[in-house]
């Protein structure tokens, strides 16, 4: 019985501990502004009428039979342009893995975004008054973005809140933006959602662990609770 209550209490511990944190990270949750908390402080939410000539593009039919092993094409916009995007590789989610070629809608030329293309697609999303600083092309894990699982574009702007925009490297697509404001929230995330290992998930191994130690908690209290009954050491004295 020795053993079960030195287990119980060092399992009491380990639970208090992140009874602790999950009362902290809510209480931040209710208090934080959740557009800074989203990254979305100088995040650009103006529509821009897209440019579309319909009697300039090129016949989707024609560009399939250019690229044959495309599963899927896409109309999309960049800088109120469209372009034609295809799949090879499809995933689930915008941020699953995704295998991609952008072609000109209008000329059938395939795309490569390079670091000017990126620039302006990122000044484009961006309303401060910051200027680019740097660009870095990541591989997956990406630290702000865990989910993301394909090559993105970081850049950097020198603004008051260090503002960083990601940039999908073959779609063009925006991934999001981060700076100090949304640091600071993910890792209150990280301690709610036990998120130790930045997976960008709540179903990860430290969860699974603090269930079985809230199920040890309890199934070791209630034999503790039990066996002073037995013994009767939990009986009320009458006076």
């Amino acid at each position: 019985m020795r053993w079960v209550r030195k287990l119980h209490k060092w399992a009491s511990v380990i639970v208090g501990i992140q009874f602790v944190l999950w009362l902290a990270s809510g209480l931040y949750f209710n208090l934080m502004d959740h557009t800074k908390a989203a990254g979305l402080t100088y995040f650009s939410q103006d529509i821009v009428p897209n440019q579309l000539d319909a009697t300039q593009l090129i016949e989707p039919k024609a560009v399939l039979e250019q690229h044959s092993d495309s599963v899927a094409l896409d109309t999309v916009f960049l800088l109120a342009k469209p372009y034609y995007l295809l799949s090879h590789q499809q995933g689930l989610y915008a941020h699953s893995y995704h295998e991609y070629t952008l072609v000109d809608a209008y000329s059938g030329e395939v795309v490569t975004l390079d670091e000017a293309l990126v620039t302006r697609l990122a000044q484009a999303s961006y309303t401060g008054e910051g200027k680019v600083a740097a660009l870095k092309l990541l591989i997956p894990p990406i630290s702000d973005f865990p989910k993301q699982q394909n090559p993105t574009w970081q850049v950097s702007f020198a603004d008051d809140i260090n503002t960083q925009v990601y940039v999908e490297a073959q779609s063009g697509r925006i991934v999001g933006h981060s700076d100090e404001h949304k640091k600071l929230a993910d890792i209150f995330f990280m301690l709610h959602f036990m998120d130790y290992f930045n997976e960008g998930s709540f179903n990860n191994v430290p969860m699974m662990l603090m269930a079985f130690f809230s199920l040890w908690l309890s199934l070791t209290g209630c034999y503790w609770c039990i066996d002073l009954l037995r013994k009767g050491k939990l009986s009320r004295k009458r006076r």
